[in-house]
């Protein structure tokens, strides 16, 4: 991975650690450096870093993003050709890792906004691992995810009353009214 790529994700994942539920800007960043750790660097050079204009940080830029992001400084270069992530260390748990994991699939798959809100959801779980299984456990039980879509995601024909016109409601209200005095009869 890039640094640039490296900064952007990090970002994505600083925005969903902070309840935004998206990245936070450029602009967003710079603020929140100099607010919290007093460091400064401007939007411009930001742009610069991610775009790849400038492939490489002053140490003290390092030192400063790396204190903002929690991350050590080491990891805020080009990777290496041929370097995996997976082979790091046992640093985080395996919760940490695999919401890491799911913010960055879903700052993949951003241009499709369900999939991505979808992902984000999981990453921001408590318990991210445990929705991951419940997922497989649906879809291991014949019939119960499309009997699950039905109930949960209905169809624009099943949720038609809000595009009903008052005379239609009034006349359905009026319906349902004539069946439960029928029924309590």
């Amino acid at each position: 991975m890039k640094l640039g790529e490296k900064i952007r994700y990090l970002r994505e994942v600083e925005g969903s650690l902070r309840g935004m539920g998206r990245a936070i800007n450029q602009q967003e960043l710079v603020r929140l450096i100099e607010a919290e750790t007093g460091g400064k660097l401007s939007q411009s050079y930001l742009s610069q870093i991610e775009s790849g204009a400038r492939p490489h940080l002053t140490n003290t830029t390092r030192q400063t993003l790396a204190s903002f992001f929690k991350v050590h400084p080491g990891y805020l270069v080009d990777d290496p050709e041929g370097y995996h992530p997976e082979l790091q260390s046992d640093i985080r748990g395996m919760e940490d890792k695999l919401d890491l994991w799911l913010v960055a699939g879903a700052e993949r798959f951003r241009r499709d906004a369900v999939l991505k809100h979808a992902l984000l959801t999981v990453a921001r779980h408590e318990q991210s691992r445990e929705c991951l299984l419940l997922l497989e456990a649906i879809l291991e039980t014949p019939g119960l995810m499309p009997r699950l879509m039905e109930v949960l995601r209905p169809s624009k024909e099943d949720a038609e009353p809000e595009k009903m016109d008052q005379a239609d409601a009034h006349r359905s209200a009026k319906s349902a009214g004539k069946r439960r005095k029928v029924v309590e009869r």
